[in-house]
């Protein structure tokens, strides 16, 4: 992954919640909006934990405590090696739970109290795979190896088991 594309999921990223990107929208919500702050740092880390120069380790391991401690700030826990197409959209902060084995493409929208996780055991044993341009709505759980389509609604409260079309 080159600057230029870390850039580009930035971007990707902010065009979610204002429609558009620059410097400035970005300091805004990085002052402004827990989501994508807690986005920006984990795409940073993305981005640093691919690069392999002793000159950029000092720096990767100041972004992963910025992105501890916003773990704990704001309740949202994805581990920086989580598959994650660009475009994520975290409407509201809070006991966010995404497994680092989980894929989800572009342009999905996160809710709150959202698990993502794997299960142990019986014939959906694994992780979950994520579509493109799906919501996940306040509360819902994925879990196991399902696969959810593209332009999927999961509902408030809803618990994933099985796999939905798109």
């Amino acid at each position: 992954m080159v600057l230029e594309e870390l850039k580009r999921l930035w971007c990707s990223d902010l065009y979610r919640y204002e429609g558009q990107c620059n410097k400035k929208l970005i300091i805004k919500h990085l002052v402004l909006t827990p989501g994508f702050k807690y986005t920006f740092f984990l795409r940073s880390c993305q981005y640093l934990a691919n690069k392999n120069t002793k000159l950029i380790h000092p720096i990767y391991v100041i972004f992963r405590i910025i992105l501890h401690h916003y773990t704990y700030k704001y309740g949202i826990s994805i581990d920086p090696e989580t598959n994650i197409g660009k475009g994520l959209y975290i409407g509201h902060f809070g006991s966010i739970i995404i497994s680092s084995k989980a894929i989800i493409g572009k342009n999905c929208n996160i809710s709150q109290n959202v698990t993502i996780g794997k299960s142990n055991r019986g014939k959906n044993m694994g992780y979950p795979t994520i579509g493109e341009n799906v919501y996940i709505g306040p509360g819902a759980k994925v879990i196991g190896a399902v696969h959810v389509g593209n332009n999927v609604a999961i509902g408030a409260n809803c618990v994933v088991t099985q796999d939905i079309p798109d």
